[in-house]
């Protein structure tokens, strides 16, 4: 599916999604970022996948990462990876 043509650009959303759940973003942009989310499954994605990091945050700790499959270790290094680059 093509991304909404708005203007709120999918790679903006990438940056602010942590000030959106943490509120700190003014109502005007999280409307846009709200109104983008219905009609662009790819960023509704990155925002659940920003939930999810944040709700088992604090309940993992280094030794429950060391004891996860390496594939998914290397995955979720490498999407953090790729999401610090994308700026």
């Amino acid at each position: 599916m093509t991304p909404p043509a708005d203007d709120f650009p999918c790679n903006e959303l990438v940056e602010l999604v942590t000030d959106y759940l943490d509120g700190a973003m003014g109502a005007d942009d999280a409307r846009r970022l709200e109104e983008h989310l219905t009609a662009c499954p790819g960023c509704a994605s990155v925002l659940e996948q920003f939930r999810i990091v944040v709700r088992v945050n604090g309940r993992l700790g280094e030794a429950d990462v060391r004891r996860l499959p390496d594939g998914e270790r290397d995955a979720l290094l490498q999407a953090f990876r790729n999401s610090s680059t994308a700026r």
